[in-house]
């Protein structure tokens, strides 16, 4: 479906505020009415852009999704050691989980929620962090090319371990809210690196 300019607007503005309601209440935890409310649009228009509520959650994921490795691509991007900018990365994770901003993404509010109702859901979560996986992996194999990261793993397994270690640090820190659980995940990080 091609929008105009102003259909494009409302319908970002309708994402824009699912993905705050979602990051707050979660999935199940958002009406239909709420997110017409909070938006200020009718019902009439949210089906003009959306089929159900589960492809607008689709919707929403794909956006964030799109944004969020447009974000960690351009870090990743920056000069640097293959091991400086796993770094870099670890330590925005780091930043973001001792913020207010805690919890706010959306793989680690949703993906327990939604893999077991929404196969639609379920798919756009898994290929964002198989996307973000990739982009890892090839830093990965950069810093084992410049000798910054000295283990022979491969490297699609190491950023999965590594993917892995910071992912349960952001859940463990929604119990601790000190931010503790990520400074061990980086030390576990470091360690996954300089394992020969």
């Amino acid at each position: 479906m091609t929008l105009t300019a102003k259909a494009e607007q409302t319908r970002g503005s309708i994402l824009a505020t699912g993905e705050e309601l979602m990051l707050a209440k979660g999935f199940t935890g958002v009406g239909l009415q709420e997110i017409l409310t909070t938006c200020g649009v009718p019902k009439g228009s949210f089906y003009h852009y959306f089929s159900s509520k589960e492809g607008f959650g689709v919707a929403v994921l794909d956006r964030y999704v799109e944004n969020y490795l447009a974000a960690v691509g351009a870090l990743l991007a920056r000069a640097g050691t293959g091991r400086e900018r796993i770094r870099m990365l670890g330590d925005a994770w780091a930043a973001r989980v001792g913020s207010a901003s805690a919890g706010r993404c959306l793989v680690v509010q949703l993906s327990a929620e939604v893999s077991g109702f929404s196969e639609r859901m379920r798919v756009a979560l898994a290929d964002g962090v198989d996307a973000l996986l990739e982009l890892l992996a090839d830093v990965v194999t950069e810093g084992q090319a410049d000798g910054s990261i000295a283990t022979e793993a491969p490297p699609r397994e190491l950023a999965e371990a590594i993917y892995q270690l910071w992912l349960g640090a952001a859940l463990l820190d929604r119990l601790a809210r000190d931010g503790s659980p990520f400074v061990a995940a980086l030390a576990g990080t470091d360690r996954l690196l300089d394992h020969p």
